[in-house]
């Protein structure tokens, strides 16, 4: 089925879980973020690794108020049968002022099971 060719797709037809979880991130929405994964999640960003949820809670919450930002979506594809993978286009007071990074999705069960967020 899968041709191991990334398909670009339309960012409305992402998963839901994975629009749940970028709807809440975007507005800091901690307690609605974290109902997007697996109990045994790992999230890897900024060369850090978080595993499970609470950790990842505590690692949401920290980035909200981190820095002060703006994240648009400007691209969506999907890679396999369970691999997403979102690009964002941020501009704010963090170093360099703006970045794309990639979000990439693993899902498990209708969940996320892994989330890497890389340039």
């Amino acid at each position: 089925m899968y041709d191991n060719q990334p398909r670009t797709s339309a960012p409305d037809t992402l998963p839901e879980v994975i629009t749940r979880y970028l709807k809440a991130h975007r507005a800091h929405d901690t307690a609605t973020a974290i109902t997007a994964f697996t109990d045994r999640a790992t999230v890897i960003d900024d060369g850090n690794t978080y595993a499970g949820t609470e950790v990842i809670e505590a690692w949401l919450n920290r980035s909200a108020t981190e820095f002060t930002y703006t994240i648009h979506l400007t691209n969506a594809q999907q890679t396999d049968a369970t691999r997403y993978i979102a690009t964002h286009h941020l501009e704010g007071n963090f170093p360099g002022g703006t970045i794309d990074l990639r979000y990439q999705f693993t899902l498990r069960d209708g969940l996320i099971e892994r989330l890497v967020i890389e340039p």
